[in-house]
């Protein structure tokens, strides 16, 4: 009989991916097979986030939980990003913890599982040219890296110190898998990496040195693939020739992730990201310039240590002239091992509260007025999850979440969607053709 396997993952996207290359491990070399209740599992995962605090505390208290409900003789991995920063520091809080495996050494896998209280975390690991098993969550979508790690070093981040220095995984294998994904069904197919268009800055041995764009343009060769998204470009790189090949390429969805973290030039340049207010500015300028139709998210950082009044009226300047249509916004938190963490300049927690929800009240009334101005219009669909209530939704290309009457027949199905009720996050609509 297959033993029975449990994963638990938080954080990114791209630790979703490397949740499947471990299913995919383990299925393939140790026989075992998914199960949905932890207290069945003969192994626990726990594939962990450390971008921000409350995934770390998520962790010990998961670990307790599942200590004391699951079976006997069952082993308990942590893995991921709080993996790589804690290290042997997991097993001594919690002792039961069978092995710790790191955010860059996903391959090792089949090999910790066998050692008791290993721990590997080397973040120098090169896993780039390593030929995981196949394992998707959907058959349908296809998530697919391009490039591990990261070689920037903004103050506020942890991940190059999780995730080690970044190397591009080779053209030739993310083509081979990408087409290898649409063999079996996908349409769309989603690429990841920390910075996806500084892609081919480094690749480890002999290999063809290929940019993003051209990366874009090989992909789109591929017969069968409808479409790709990717996440998440960096504003530093985004040069004219990538703008203009988004713009231009049918097959790459018109929806771009443009994290700002903060409107402020001089808290961007204490955070080292690299860029200016005005660059970030000329960038969502030539992208609209190029493509109308683009849909544009971010990331923004409140109350970085140091930000003032102005600084934040900078972010809520940008937030109104850009008018984006999704933000992912926090309040800034310490993380270890970073620049920032040592910062005294800190903001006053009720002030930075403050900020979060004027910055939140603000995104609110763009996206609500922006959807207003959707109903009776008509977009092309890509069905590919269905719900509980009877519905069937998916996504627009330039990424607007829509919802049907319908059955699975709809999965892995393009249809034109005429728009019949608004909500924030979800619209509804009818299918038309």
């Amino acid at each position: 009989m297959a033993k029975k396997l449990f994963i638990e993952t938080l954080g990114c996207a791209m630790n979703s991916r490397d949740t499947e290359h471990m299913i995919a491990e383990l299925s393939e070399k140790e026989d075992y097979e998914v199960c949905e209740n932890f207290a069945e599992a003969d192994l626990i995962l726990i594939n962990t986030c450390s971008v921000r605090e409350r995934p770390v505390h998520k962790l010990f208290s998961e670990l307790g939980v599942f200590n004391k409900k699951k079976k006997a003789d069952a082993k308990i991995g942590v893995c991921g990003c709080t993996a790589s920063h804690l290290g042997d520091e997991i097993i001594k809080r919690a002792p039961y913890v069978s092995f710790v495996l790191g955010a860059r050494n996903v391959s090792k896998i089949t090999e910790v599982l066998h050692k008791d209280k290993a721990v590997e975390i080397d973040i120098n690991y090169d896993e780039s040219e390593f030929a995981f098993k196949d394992f998707r969550s959907s058959p349908y979508k296809a998530y697919i890296n391009i490039s591990i790690g990261c070689d920037k070093q903004c103050t506020f981040c942890i991940v190059p110190k999780t995730r080690g220095d970044e190397i591009s995984i080779p053209d030739n294998l993310i083509i081979a898998e990408a087409q290898k994904a649409v063999d079996a069904g996908a349409r769309e197919v989603f690429l990841l990496g920390q910075n996806v268009n500084n892609y081919g800055r480094r690749f480890s041995g002999d290999n063809e040195k290929v940019n993003f764009t051209e990366l874009l343009r090989r992909l789109s060769r591929i017969e069968g693939l409808e479409r790709i998204r990717f996440t998440s470009p960096h504003p530093f790189h985004m040069d004219d020739e990538f703008i203009e090949e988004f713009a231009s390429n049918p097959k790459i969805c018109k929806s771009m992730h443009m994290p700002l973290q903060s409107g402020s030039s001089q808290v961007l340049k204490e955070m080292k990201r690299g860029y200016t207010k005005e660059w970030f500015l000329n960038r969502v300028e030539k992208l609209r310039a190029e493509c109308p139709e683009v849909s544009i998210s971010t990331d923004i950082i409140v109350a970085f240590p140091g930000e003032s009044d102005e600084d934040f009226l900078d972010t809520l300047d940008v937030v109104k002239r850009v008018g984006f249509d999704q933000i992912f916004s926090f309040k800034y938190s310490p993380r270890p091992q970073t620049e920032a963490e040592h910062f005294t300049n800190t903001v006053d927690p009720d002030v930075a509260s403050a900020r979060l929800t004027e910055l939140q009240e603000l995104s609110t009334q763009i996206i609500d007025a922006k959807n207003a101005k959707l109903l009776g219009k008509v977009f092309r669909v890509y069905f590919e999850d269905l719900n509980q209530d009877y519905y069937v939704s998916g996504r627009s290309d330039n990424n607007i979440v829509i919802k049907v009457k319908g059955s699975d027949e709809l999965l892995g199905t393009f249809r034109d969607v005429k728009i019949t009720a608004i909500g924030r996050t979800i619209l509804t609509g009818e299918i038309v053709a």
